[in-house]
């Protein structure tokens, strides 16, 4: 067990850490750029993201709890994050140290309210997982058990002892954090930071209630029931508790384990292919969908002879772990099938459109500069695989990113409920089916998808062709009332021309607005560095040293201004 005086320890180790990087990530992404030292501050951020993600990887690694979940989500998000971080964090899918055999048998029995040799006819001491909430261990139900339920062997899931207090203090940290997020402008104008660590306990919450898991296993169940391609593991509800959870042992071949499928007489890329099949009906088509298919929850199970649950089939998957579990609501369903399918037929105009539709765009945005974007990417890179995308002279990405960075970033953005679970279960398939197949392209599995969507929605091809015509037709109709508003848009010298290059060195003036700042900015500096020093003299030194930058820039900026002609 855990006292108050570990809590608190740990809890300072947590909010330390954040604010310390936050500090450091403030410095060189907001406060360096104002002052024209954008390249000094870019010259070793790949460096620097590297060691925070190495330090947060022993800092989680060490408290375990929530910071391995924290870790995981963010080695998850490989489509914003650089890849020195994602694969200094995969590590933490795995890594886990288990709780020792006594300690997880004493937690057992108190829950069930009798001793292990009772409950099973037979434990394993060593597990065969250990994940961050608790850990797996493999078993043989009793005799009784095995023949009310029909099953034997088992795996017995439990909670690791002390985990509810050790996740109310991660929480409270987070919290904090999320409330720090939330006073900074350049975060809080694009996402609601509390509103997501409120989310992700959700989550955490669900993940330790092992009855909810059970239940979500069996709703899976229904929803895949009669699929040839998937089944889910028996719950032994007998055994099974808040904190215990007990089911069959579905143990087979690991999804990423390539050798495994190839001694099996099983393609890898034919599973890249109806994996991401599966996954995005999970995610299209039902609205509910497995958030954590990372390698050690998705199994493929051979067939042997006649068995299996379909004989046109040589394999199946077998999903496990349904702790962390999500929903996708009609109204976000419909806007991801939009973006799919705009995804598919590469339009730009129609993919931003179902951004909006999705709910991450706010109605103010104005997407002129993104559908523009998305023409271009589209263009350029639509249609390439993982592995076609690698060969692209790095040049072109940057230009690309220099180009329209700014405008992805001006733009307003919020996260809908759920919608970061699909964003983690996207990142993961997509990471999972290049694994098994590094010539995969995720376009081969959008296209018929989109296309099944596309008779799905419209009904047939003609259909399809009436709605683009009404929409056609609707255009035409309302063009000589437009034309006529801007006409009088015209005449009354309200029309406006956006130029975005034009509008960035109109910026450039607002840097001398910055000057009067720089005495402030100097004290926050120079007391903030005298603040650190208490706990840090390293850093506390280096952020006073740093102060005298905007002293410099307040004592004689005016004075070189006049004497430049």
């Amino acid at each position: 067990m855990t006292d108050a005086g570990d809590m608190r320890a740990r809890y300072r180790r947590i909010t330390w850490f954040a604010a310390r990087y936050l500090v450091q990530t403030w410095w060189f992404e907001l406060v360096l750029p104002r002052f024209g030292l954008s390249r000094l501050a870019g010259r070793g951020r790949t460096a620097r993201l590297r060691r925070i993600a190495e330090r947060f990887h022993l800092l989680a690694v060490d408290l375990g709890g929530l910071m391995i979940k924290v870790g995981q989500f963010l080695s998850s998000r490989l489509d914003v994050l650089p890849p020195e971080i994602t694969k200094e964090l995969e590590g933490l899918q795995d890594e886990v140290p288990p709780v020792p055999f006594d300690a997880i048998r004493a937690a057992a029995e108190a829950e069930l309210g009798v001793p292990l040799e009772r409950a099973y006819s037979f434990v394993d001491p060593t597990p065969l997982a250990a994940a961050s909430l608790g850990q797996a261990h493999r078993a043989r139900l009793s005799d009784a058990d095995a023949e009310d339920t029909g099953l034997c062997d088992v795996v017995v899931k439990i909670q690791r002892p002390g985990i509810d207090s050790i996740v109310d203090v991660d929480l409270r940290a987070l919290r904090r954090i999320g409330g720090w997020l939330s006073r900074i402008r350049l975060v809080s104008d694009r996402v609601d930071a509390p509103a997501l660590v409120e989310e992700f306990a959700a989550t955490s919450f669900e993940e330790i209630d092992y009855l909810h898991e059970a239940a979500n296993a069996e709703r899976f169940a229904q929803v895949f029931a009669g699929d040839t391609r998937v089944s889910v593991p028996e719950i032994v509800w007998e055994r099974t508790t808040r904190r215990v959870l007990t089911l069959e042992d579905v143990t087979a071949i690991k999804i990423n384990d390539l050798d495994g499928l190839r001694s099996a007489g099983i393609d890898p890329a034919e599973v890249a292919i109806d994996f991401a099949s599966v996954m995005f009906d999970q995610l299209f088509t039902d609205g509910f969908f497995h958030a954590d298919p990372h390698p050690g929850n998705i199994f493929v199970t051979p067939h042997t002879g006649s068995a299996g649950p379909g004989a046109n089939r040589a394999w199946h998957f077998t999903f496990v772990d349904f702790g962390m579990m999500g929903e996708v609501p009609p109204a976000l369903r419909t806007g991801l099938r939009r973006v799919l399918i705009a995804a598919a037929s590469r339009n730009g105009k129609g993919m931003v459109d179902g951004i909006r539709d999705v709910g991450v765009l706010l109605p103010s945005a104005d997407t002129v500069e993104l559908e523009r974007a998305m023409t271009r990417l589209f263009a350029r890179f639509g249609g390439m695989g993982f592995a076609e995308l690698a060969e692209v002279d790095p040049r072109e990405f940057r230009a690309f990113a220099l180009e329209f960075g700014d405008v992805v970033r001006s733009l307003p953005f919020q996260f809908p409920e759920n919608f970061l679970l699909v964003i983690r279960a996207m990142s993961l398939v997509s990471g999972m089916c290049s694994s098994l197949n590094p010539a995969f392209n995720i376009w081969d599995a959008v296209e018929p998808y989109a296309g099944q969507l596309i008779r799905d929605e419209s009904g047939n091809a003609v259909q399809a062709f009436a709605t683009q015509a009404v929409s056609v037709a609707g255009l035409a109709a309302r063009l000589p009332q437009r034309l006529d508003d801007l006409t009088t848009r015209i005449e009354e010298g309200r029309v406006s021309v956006q130029n975005p290059r034009l509008e960035r060195r109109m910026g450039s003036l607002e840097r001398t607005a910055r000057r009067g700042i720089s005495a402030v900015l100097f004290a926050a500096l120079f007391l903030g560095g005298i603040l650190l020093r208490d706990d840090d003299v390293v850093v506390g030194t280096l952020v006073m040293a740093l102060s005298a930058l905007p002293l410099l820039h307040a004592l004689f900026a005016g004075w070189i201004g006049r004497r430049v002609p």
